[in-house]
């Protein structure tokens, strides 16, 4: 089983959505949409759903011309990041709607509803109403009325983006769950985020999506290791990769008249000229014998501590595995972990990433 889109563009007020865009979809995978608000995640559902019109391009699925087939009649199944329930419905009601919707038996409706709210941890909520449950349960509901479908195509549009910390990360474990039952090996699962750690924990396929075209596709920790470029690197790291433009001369790499530092051993292939340096916030740390640098944010959240750092214009985004205290225009000295230095061509390309030295 197989979802195919070729060329998909749509460009309403001259403004790209959609770019051009081809990808696959294979049956028992689960694939992540990765992007930042507005760069066409919701777009690209809407448009597989058959909720929005495209300008040119097409969507194949089994073969057959899905734009030829009328929305209601498409097996799929599409979660909102907003909590889309019937008030006035109960629990079992709500998830029992599109069965009703198709007639179904009462017996066979009872086990299919009684199945997935199994699924889903809401045993003991079937007559709760809406307005009962907490917005982690209620999502859970939407969750469980697309699942009853047993949908061919199951889209989740950033299900959990309006919960709070703590229920994202139990609710993102319960999805894994779902994800890899029975259910899962016969249906393709999309689902789109903002999140670059929830992609990797979800831990499928990764498409990184950014003003509408597709700039990677690929395994999680792939795409994570080695983005194609800049902007991929931005998207898949959370705070954003450090970039700096610098210059390799005489054996040393220059990010500034201050900083300079021999090349690193897996970058010794490469000729002098100007580049691009990129490394993760997590790669650098404090170092009484490094450079100075000047905090200008200090961020503490959770158990971790982001520092936002200047020196002579050169910006960098510090994380620290700790709470520790620091108070704006403190001088502090930090390193670099040159075994995970990037470079990229000026164009903003990869050229060299620490875990593909081949």
């Amino acid at each position: 089983m197989e979802l195919v889109t070729d060329n998909l563009t749509f460009k309403p007020e001259n403004e790209y959505f959609l770019n051009q865009v081809s990808l696959e979809f294979q049956a028992g995978k689960l694939y992540t949409i990765l992007g930042r608000t507005l760069s066409g995640k919701t777009s690209l559902l809407k448009t597989i759903a058959g909720l929005q019109p495209i300008d040119s391009g097409s969507i194949t699925f089994e073969g057959k011309d899905f734009g030829s087939i009328q929305v209601w009649k498409r097996n799929v199944a599409m979660v909102y990041q907003q909590f889309i329930n019937y008030p006035h419905l109960n629990v079992f009601d709500n998830i029992a709607f599109p069965l009703k919707q198709r007639k179904i038996k009462p017996p066979e409706l009872v086990n299919k509803v009684s199945s997935a709210i199994r699924k889903v941890g809401l045993d003991g909520f079937e007559k709760r109403k809406i307005h009962e449950l907490s917005g982690g349960q209620q999502q859970r509901v939407a969750l469980a009325r697309s699942l009853v479908k047993k949908a061919k195509i199951l889209l989740l549009d950033e299900p959990l983006v309006n919960l709070d910390y703590k229920l994202r990360e139990d609710l993102r474990d319960e999805f894994k769950n779902i994800f890899s039952s029975d259910f899962s090996t016969n249906s393709i699962l999309i689902y789109s985020s903002t999140d670059p750690l929830e992609a990797m924990q979800l831990n499928g396929d990764i498409i990184v999506i950014d003003e509408g075209r597709i700039l990677q596709s690929g395994i999680a920790k792939d795409v994570f290791e080695n983005p194609s470029n800049i902007r991929v690197s931005e998207v898949t790291n959370d705070p954003a990769m450090n970039i700096f433009n610098g210059t390799i001369e005489s054996n040393k790499i220059f990010l500034n008249e201050n900083i300079r530092f021999d090349v690193p051993v897996h970058l010794k292939a490469i000729q002098a000229g100007s580049y691009h340096f990129g490394i993760r916030a997590s790669d650098m740390f404090l170092d009484t014998k490094g450079f100075d640098f000047n905090v200008e944010i200090a961020e503490i959240s959770g158990s971790e501590t982001y520092l936002h750092l200047n020196q002579d214009e050169l910006n960098v985004v510090l994380l620290l595995e700790e709470v520790k205290n620091f108070n704006d225009q403190d001088n502090i000295k930090i390193n670099f972990n040159l075994k995970k230095l990037y470079v990229f061509d000026e164009k903003g390309d990869l050229l060299f990433s620490p875990f593909n030295m081949n």
